[in-house]
């Protein structure tokens, strides 16, 4: 389903082309939304504060057991302390992909505690955006996703269904299923990744790419199909596809002991 960019949607000056886009904050999402703002001068960031590790900790506590819980905790805790070994890779992947990590001043941030807030979904309603476009953020509640009434499109560094979630690029490298190392762009339902296809984007990592550097390096190599997406809602040619054949599993951070095992074992960290 790889679709390379095309050229803009014909003249749309006379139709509403206001993107919103919704995320929690970051490197990743920044070089997403220099790119789509580069594409798409009416462009708006409702930034939601990122959930504590407490809060996280408490949730993934009650979906998998504590034990679990904290091991992933301690996964992500050694990946951020190893990022300053990945510092180098991830100026690479920035570099080659033409991108900038620090968001561009002239672009409009609201900043909201949540993006489920009431607030944000009045403001959102008030600015009438013709497409939203989440990356990196809270999942959208039920309630948030009736009051909002334009496409959400989310990008997930991961193949649906069978990498939903977190890490499923990680994912696929460690089952050995590195042709499905890749992306997908959908629309958003009450499930988590579970929406319909639009786009995918598959490609193969460096050796020197890590748990650390695998979600950059999937979404600066996406940026040309989420701007096909967002083009689609703008012309209202949206295509969805049902997500592809096979399994559906939802993917969490490795435990430490998981991730130390496949990095000495299988020599993906």
């Amino acid at each position: 389903m790889d679709r390379g960019l095309r050229n803009p949607v014909g003249d749309m000056t006379d139709i509403n082309n206001r993107l919103l886009v919704m995320t929690a904050g970051g490197v990743n999402p920044n070089v997403m939304i220099n790119a789509l703002a580069a594409r798409f001068p009416d462009i708006h960031v409702f930034m939601e504060q990122p959930e504590s590790k407490s809060a996280i900790l408490k949730r993934r506590a009650r979906r998998l057991g504590w034990i679990v819980a904290v091991g992933q905790l301690a996964t992500m805790v050694a990946s951020r302390l190893g990022k300053r070994f990945t510092v180098r890779r991830s100026k690479e992947i920035i570099a080659e992909h033409g991108l900038l990590p620090d968001l561009g001043g002239t672009i409009p941030v609201t900043h909201f505690a949540s993006l489920n807030d009431e607030e944000c979904r009045k403001a959102a309603n008030l600015l009438k955006p013709a497409v939203i476009f989440t990356i990196s953020c809270r999942l959208l509640t039920p309630a948030t996703l009736r009051d909002l009434h334009c496409p959400i499109i989310n990008f997930h560094a991961g193949i649906n269904p069978a990498y939903r979630g977190q890490m499923g690029g990680y994912w696929a490298l460690v089952e050995k299923d590195r042709g499905n190392f890749g992306a997908t762009v959908h629309l958003v339902d009450k499930g988590v990744d579970t929406g319909a296809t639009l786009y995918e984007k598959r490609l193969k990592p460096s050796p020197s790419d890590t748990i650390a550097t695998y979600p950059l390096l999937l979404t600066a190599a996406s940026v040309d199909i989420a701007i096909n997406a967002i083009e689609d809602a703008l012309s209202g040619s949206l295509a969805p596809q049902p997500p592809s054949p096979g399994k559906s599993v939802l993917r969490f951070p490795p435990t430490i002991w998981t991730w130390l095992w496949n990095g000495l074992t299988k020599r993906i960290w």
